[in-house]
Formats: structure tokens, C-alpha cells, sequence
């Protein structure tokens, strides 16, 4: 316990970076743990908001649910909890660790959280509206996105970024960032369509499946295309093994992600393929800022020794 509190009061540049992996790590899993509230259809397993019930902040029963489901639903809002202490152990850990530069970036993370608990009082109170549960996964994705870029950021100096490769291909990795991102939106407006609402009275977008799905695998092979045409570019122009690596590994990622996707269409949607799609999306998100992460670097600093010192005054 200790070390715990001195990892983030007394931070070293490798707490930091624990810390802001930690943020990666819990952010992806709620996406993961949100997903299975609403494939169990436990949306509404607490039915009201900040309580589970109108008169309990803990699960009683209540004839709406099985105690199952609203177990699962407050299993997340708890887990909620999890992700609220990693954002305030990351925000006091860049702000001990005195570096300017990381401390916004920490800042998203209990920012986020508090909007993400507001939020989530909108999306029971709207019955589970697929606009609300939309906006509530890619604010998640948002703040993996932050989350990961701290973890980068805490073992680089601060000075100016240096690309490693061809102007054209740190380009191809900004258009390959913003379509991963449309597949993502595309990806919520497809699941919001979709069968698994999270409870019966939940709606649906008015769109048509098969035409929505069409278009989501239609930006699925745009994103794999201009993942190869990266790939295929490092190693054409002998990048460092670090971005060849990390492309190969973005490219393995979206295979799979695909073969789970097609699998889960012609298998008319199970639940259990549709929670794999989610934790799915959240790594190939992560393994797109890693990519692009590798297309530049800073000078490295090792331990920050001087700002250690100073946090520890």
C-alpha cells in the first residue's frame, strides 16, 4: 500500500507510465463491461439513476429485472468506480511528477469520468436511446485515446517531434487515424441498430441493417486497405523495425477483428461474438495510436531524475 501511495505522490517517470497504461487498460475494459450490460439486457437492471432503485443505491429486487441482470448493471456502474480511482491516481501522478506538459492530458481523465457518470444518468433516463449509449462508448474511446498518448508521452522529453518516416508516410497515418475513427462511428450507429438494445423498451435507430452493416464492412476495407498500403510502405522504405512491428501488429488485429466480424453476421449476431467485436474495436484503437506514435519520436529521458527530485520536495 505504500508503494501504492508513494507511485502516485511521490511519482517516478516509470509510475507515470504504470499509472497511465493502468487508464488504458480500465477505460477499454468499461467498454467491454457496458457491452455485456447491454447484450444480457440489463440495461435497465437499475432502472433509475445515481440509485439502482428508486429508494437504494444497492441492488434490491425489483419486478422489472431478474436479479441477474441488475447485478450485471451495477457490476458496471461499480466498475465505474475502478476507472474513477485510476483517472485521480493519473491526474495526481502528472501533477506531483510537476511535467506541464502531461498534466491536460491526466486532467481528461476525471474530467471524462465525471462526464461519462452524468452521461450515464441521461441514457437511463432516455431508456437506453442508441444516440445516448452511442455517444457513451466513443466518449470511452476518447479518453483511451487520451490515456494512451500519456503513456507515450511520460517516457519522451518535451521537445519538438522528429518523423522517423517519409512526410507521406506520417500522412497516410493521420488518414488512416481519422478512418479508423468513421469505422468506429460506424461501428455504434450499426450496434445501435442492431438486435441488442439492452432492454425491451429500448429503441433502435430507423435504419435498415443490411444497408447499415454493408456500409460498416464497406469502411472495414478502407481502413485494412490503407493499413497494408502503410505497412507496405515501412517496409519498402526500410522504417524502423519499432513501426514495422507495430503496423503488422495493427494489420493481425484487424484481421481477426474482421473474421469476428463476418462471423457474427452470417451467425444472425450472437451476444457472446458481439462482446469479442466490442474488446475488438477498443484493440484495434489502441494498436492505431501506437502505430502512429511510431512514426515520430522526442529525445528520451531517463526517469526524469530532475522532476523526481522536485516531486518529492
Amino acid at each position: 500500500m505504500k508503494r501504492l501511495f508513494s507511485s502516485v505522490w511521490t511519482p517516478a517517470a516509470r509510475d507515470m507510465r504504470a499509472w497511465a497504461l493502468a487508464a488504458v487498460v480500465v477505460n477499454a475494459g468499461i467498454t467491454v463491461t457496458g457491452a455485456a450490460v447491454r447484450l444480457t439486457g440489463s440495461g435497465l437492471g437499475c432502472p433509475t439513476w445515481p440509485r439502482c432503485t428508486a429508494d437504494s443505491f444497492v441492488p434490491v429486487p425489483h419486478p422489472d429485472h431478474s436479479p441477474v441482470n441488475t447485478a450485471i448493471e451495477f457490476g458496471n456502474r461499480m466498475f465505474s468506480l475502478l476507472v474513477l480511482a485510476v483517472a485521480i491516481a493519473v491526474f495526481l501522478a502528472a501533477w506531483r511528477l510537476k511535467r506541464r506538459s502531461l498534466i491536460p492530458l491526466a486532467l481528461v481523465q476525471p474530467l471524462g469520468v465525471v462526464f461519462q457518470a452524468l452521461w450515464g444518468g441521461l441514457v437511463v433516463r432516455t431508456a437506453l436511446n442508441p444516440v445516448t449509449v452511442s455517444v457513451h462508448f466513443l466518449v470511452s474511446i476518447g479518453m483511451i485515446a487520451a490515456a494512451y498518448m500519456l503513456f507515450a508521452r511520460s517516457a519522451e522529453g518535451d521537445g519538438p517531434t522528429v518523423p522517423v518516416v517519409h512526410p507521406w508516410i506520417v500522412t497516410l497515418g493521420r488518414v488512416l487515424t481519422g478512418a479508423m475513427l468513421v469505422l468506429l462511428v460506424a461501428g455504434v450507429v450499426t450496434t445501435g441498430t442492431g438486435p441488442h438494445s439492452g432492454d425491451e423498451r429500448a429503441s433502435r435507430f430507423d435504419f435498415d441493417i443490411e444497408v447499415v452493416a454493408r456500409v460498416h464492412a464497406d469502411v472495414v476495407w478502407v481502413v485494412v486497405g490503407l493499413t497494408f498500403a502503410l505497412l507496405f510502405a515501412l517496409y519498402l522504405t526500410r522504417a524502423p523495425e519499432r513501426a514495422r512491428r507495430a503496423a503488422l501488429i495493427l494489420f493481425g488485429v484487424e484481421i481477426a477483428q474482421g473474421i469476428i466480424g463476418y462471423v457474427q453476421y452470417f451467425l444472425a449476431v450472437p451476444a457472446v461474438l458481439v462482446g469479442f467485436h466490442v474488446l475488438g474495436a477498443a484493440l484495434v484503437w489502441i494498436a492505431t495510436l501506437h502505430v502512429v506514435h511510431t512514426l515520430r519520436e522526442r529525445s528520451e529521458i531517463t526517469e526524469f531524475a530532475n522532476h523526481e527530485t522536485v516531486a518529492r520536495i
